[in-house]
């Protein structure tokens, strides 16, 4: 049977969760496409606020990595937007000229910033808070500016002023109305927070209303109504958003404040749905990720022909994200006749706890300071709980107030991850069908804890309460994956012990708990086999997607081809070779790379066989795990103040260890003397000529995590120079942590254990002998590798879509 094409515009939280829920249910069912404008994979919006605040690092709010979406076979498209939807042809058209057709269309475009269209908006300097690009923005601006001015007292401004003042900046927030966050918070609440908040360092202008924003090209003040003013040199608008919904202007879809959709996320046209931020349903917008996952479960099952019970909307709670204040809101927020409020107020301790009732249930909570019985109550207001017989209890704790945090009090159906909607036993079941010990596996298993994150104390309890005395609260040993319990030692002293020689013998007989893996655990277990038997077979299969193409997918869903230039040193028969293939496949961009090559990049995955057969020329292995580069200088054969021939030893070090594998990338670099034009200083290897001898540093590292390499010992002769990077490079072979850089691993180890190492000449001859046998392995010519029939029938699909110029 032919499958279908499903198409998504939009690669957010939303609409990527609607496409993992439809993989669950079927992953054969659908030829799946994404579009994304943004040029990144799916990625946690809601941590936002926590990389402004210095808490976590971009890299890790991605929730799906490139290879998810080649493993699961999904064409994605990334920094490319759609801009025309043809319903009677069924296409959809991109901002690049892609045309392409489908059976379903899923939007989830989410929302935009709502920008206050006064005077001066436009200025340099004036920015929303929505994505990653607005907080590169501010990050960049705080490098160099000291006064921002946020404009919404709302969830999103507290958090983006939080974020800026943690950058350094003096911040100034801009308030419409008499009450910061009123419609999550009644007016004690608000005045506790604007008060803490006060104390930390943010600057409050209340009842303004922003009428210009001043300044030549760059915003240099804000005019205000009443005719007061402000300096500034960053504006952030975090007044609102709006549901991004041009993609559909000029379409027979209909809208309102969003596209409007059914119970079952069907908008009035065929074949067309719409999910999340940009979706309207019974009048409501939804703007927490909370109702957009329930959406996706609804959507995913009617995608796939399953009865669903239909979508009825949400009641959704809120809470803030700003360090060292903990508050919670769900429902109504203000009394009125019909409502009688249970309150709790400790100024001392800043606590503030308000639950409204109407006919013996819960209609509104406002939690302030303490917001643990959050979760409890949230279930009350959304069950529509009689609590008649509860409210002379403190706070209608069902056990009284010293119960309140026990797990062992919780109902089984009780929300513990609202975000994800992942309740007490679901966590419980996970942890005991899957022998999880640690939140982060819970996550990974369930989903729980992976959005915002606030309730993954909560996740810790509940571990300590299944799993009893053996629950271990110390800090965890880093497992292989979330299949296994087993570290990485542990798994390469069980595979010799054993004995173990494939993929599948070592998930059998170590007890791994998804019996397939992982995309973590196969390629690591792929590496220790390799490394430990040297007549190891490599399963290409269990190789990252990368590896796998012979080529690094880009992020417009092409791939880029890097032919090995050993030592950056070329021919005039080699160049003219790649301009050649370059002419004949019509390659978007050549150019010249960081490693002193040249790459083909824009070329499409069907193509790359081809391509690599036309050159004739090795891989430079730009993807993978092993030797990238050896970057050189021209040394004393052409440099005036070269003392040694570096392009000699490092085409020599090149051919030495080319496609070896090696548990992350390595990359070396030869300079002919102290000048070190090669960068020597920031290679995971790195050699420099003296007069007479050579330096070789180690642990070098010119990425993110910027490392100077270490000097770890000085040598005479090219020959000693081959060996002890022989024997360095094979002992990180043996005992780094699979995807662990030079740099992280001499820091773990030490510097001065590695060099007793390779001081010690026993040593450093049986790390050389065990490397000359792994190195045997790799002599096989290199059009096998890439004639590979496993890759050819596998991994090259042809992409069924048309390009119109």
């Amino acid at each position: 049977m032919n499958k279908q094409r499903l198409v998504m515009i939009g690669n957010g939280m939303a609409g990527v969760r609607l496409i993992e829920e439809v993989l669950k249910i079927n992953k054969d069912i659908y030829d799946i496409t994404i579009f994304g404008a943004e040029p990144h994979p799916n990625y946690n919006r809601i941590q936002l606020s926590n990389i402004l605040q210095g808490k976590t690092h971009f890299e890790e709010t991605i929730i799906n990595e490139w290879e998810w979406y080649a493993e699961n076979n999904i064409e994605l498209f990334v920094g490319e937007a759609i801009i025309n939807i043809d319903i009677e042809k069924q296409t959809v058209l991109s901002d690049k000229g892609l045309e392409v057709s489908y059976d379903k269309l899923v939007i989830a475009t989410g929302s935009v910033p709502f920008i206050l269209p006064v005077k001066g908006a436009d200025k340099i300097g004036v920015i929303g808070f929505r994505d990653i690009n607005d907080c590169e923005m501010m990050i960049k601006a705080s490098k160099h500016y000291k006064k921002a001015v946020v404009i919404g007292g709302g969830l999103l401004g507290l958090e983006a002023a939080k974020g800026l003042m943690h950058l350094g900046m003096e911040v100034d927030v801009v308030h419409l109305m008499p009450h910061l966050m009123e419609r999550q918070l009644d007016p004690v609440a608000s005045g506790m927070l604007k008060s803490e908040l006060e104390a930390q360092g943010m600057n409050f202008l209340m009842e303004k209303q922003t009428v210009e924003i001043t300044g030549s090209d760059r915003v240099e003040g804000i005019r205000f109504k009443d005719g007061t003013e402000t300096t500034t040199d960053l504006v952030v608008m975090a007044a609102g958003i709006k549901a991004n919904i041009q993609v559909v202007n000029g379409t027979e879809i209909e809208v309102n404040r969003g596209i409007v959709v059914n119970d079952f996320m069907e908008t009035n046209v065929d074949n067309v749905y719409a999910i999340g931020e940009c979706a309207e349903h019974r009048e409501v917008v939804y703007g927490l990720v909370a109702p957009l996952y329930e959406q996706g479960k609804v959507l995913a099952a009617r995608l796939c022909g399953l009865e669903t019970k239909a979508y009825e909307g949400s009641i959704t709670g809120t809470q803030l994200k700003v360090s060292g204040i903990d508050l919670f809101s769900a429902g109504e927020i203000y009394d009125d006749s019909t409502t009688k409020p249970i309150i709790v107020q400790n100024y001392f301790e800043g606590v503030y706890k308000k639950v409204l009732i109407r006919e013996n249930r819960i209609v509104g909570i406002v939690l302030y300071g303490d917001t643990r019985d959050s979760n409890r109550l949230f279930k009350m207001l959304n069950d529509k709980q009689d609590i008649a017989d509860l409210t002379s209890i403190p706070f209608i704790q069902p056990n009284g107030a010293e119960e309140t945090l026990s797990v062992e009090a919780m109902a089984d159906d009780e929300i513990v991850c609202g975000c994800n909607g992942i309740n007490k036993k679901e966590i419980v079941d996970a942890i005991q069908e899957h022998e999880l010990t640690s939140v982060e596996a819970v996550g990974g298993c369930t989903n729980a804890g992976r959005s915002c994150g606030r309730c993954k104390p909560v996740i810790q309890d509940i571990l300590a309460y299944t799993l009893g005395d053996s629950f271990d609260d110390a800090p965890k040993k880093k497992t292989l994956c979330g299949c296994t319990t087993l570290d990485r030692d542990e798994v390469v002293a069980e595979i010799k012990e054993k004995g173990l020689t494939s993929i599948k013998e070592v998930m059998n007989v170590l007890e791994w708990k998804q019996e397939e893996g992982c995309s973590k655990c196969r390629p690591a277990l792929n590496y220790f086999l390799g490394m430990i038997h040297i007549d190891y077979i490599d399963e290409r299969n269990s190789r990252l997607v990368n590896e796998k193409m012979h080529a690094n997918i880009q992020k417009d869903g092409t791939y880029s081809v890097i032919p090995r230039m050993y030592g950056g040193v070329t021919s005039a028969e080699d160049l003219l070779t790649i301009a050649n293939v370059a002419k004949k496949y019509n390659v978007p961009l050549v150019k010249l790379t960081g490693g002193q090559r040249i790459g083909l990049y824009g070329l499409k995955k069907e193509q790359l066989p081809d391509v690599w057969n036309d050159l004739g020329m090795p891989s430079g292995y730009a993807y993978g795990k092993t030797l990238r580069t050896v970057k050189t200088c021209v040394g004393s054969s052409f440099c005036r103040f070269g003392t040694q021939d570096s392009m000699s030893l490092g085409i020599e070090l090149e051919k030495r260890f080319e496609r070896l594998d090696t548990p992350h990338k390595v990359k070396m670099g030869v300079s002919a003397c102290p000048r070190n034009c090669a960068e020597s200083g920031i290679k995971d290897v790195g050699v420099v000529g003296l007069d007479g001898g050579w330096e070789i540093y180690v642990g070098g590292n010119g990425g993110t995590d910027l490392r100077a390499g270490d000097l770890l010992c000085k040598v005479a002769t090219e020959k000693e120079v081959l060996d002890i990077t022989g024997a360095y490079i094979q002992y990180y072979r043996e005992t780094a942590l699979y995807l662990e850089r030079t740099s992280q691993w001499i820091e773990r180890l030490g510097l001065d254990h590695v060099k007793e190492l390779v001081a010690d000449l026993e040593k450093v001859n049986a790390l050389n002998s065990r490397l000359a046998d792994t190195l045997n392995r790799y002599q096989e010519p290199w059009e096998q590798a890439i004639n590979d029939e496993a890759i050819q029938n596998t991994y090259y699909r042809t992409r069924e879509v048309t390009l119109e110029k």
